[in-house]
């Protein structure tokens, strides 16, 4: 059975950080895409972060560019999405996903549950 865990959401005040990591079974995710998304109260789910199987190529929506940083540990089978300079405008439920396809357009196959990331001002 195929799993995609999130945890490391919080509460954080404006400016501060946060580590997300995800944890992946239930199959070999080593040549997949995987990424973050994240949808806020009474708006679509958005594309977040997203690297390819290697680590080598990643992509970032222009509201997060330059305060996130996304890694993989294949080893693991583990991906992080490292947030800095966090604004309120943040918060969300964030979400994992794994699948083929390319860092731009990606759009995910299997989903996590998503875990909460509350930025206070």
């Amino acid at each position: 059975q195929v799993q995609l865990v999130e945890s490391g959401g919080g509460l954080v005040q404006a400016g501060g950080s946060l580590r997300l990591s995800c944890a992946a079974s239930g199959r070999t995710f080593s040549s997949d895409v995987m990424g973050w998304f994240r949808q806020a109260p009474g708006k679509e789910r958005e594309f977040v972060s997203a690297i390819n199987w290697s680590g080598s190529s990643s992509y970032y929506a222009d509201s997060v560019k330059g305060r996130f940083t996304i890694s993989r540990d294949n080893v693991r089978n583990t991906v992080y999405l490292q947030m800095n300079s966090l604004k309120p405008e943040d918060t969300a439920v964030y979400y994992c996903a794994a699948g083929r396809g390319t860092v731009v357009g990606f759009v995910g196959t299997y989903w996590g549950r998503g875990t909460q990331v509350t930025v206070s001002s």
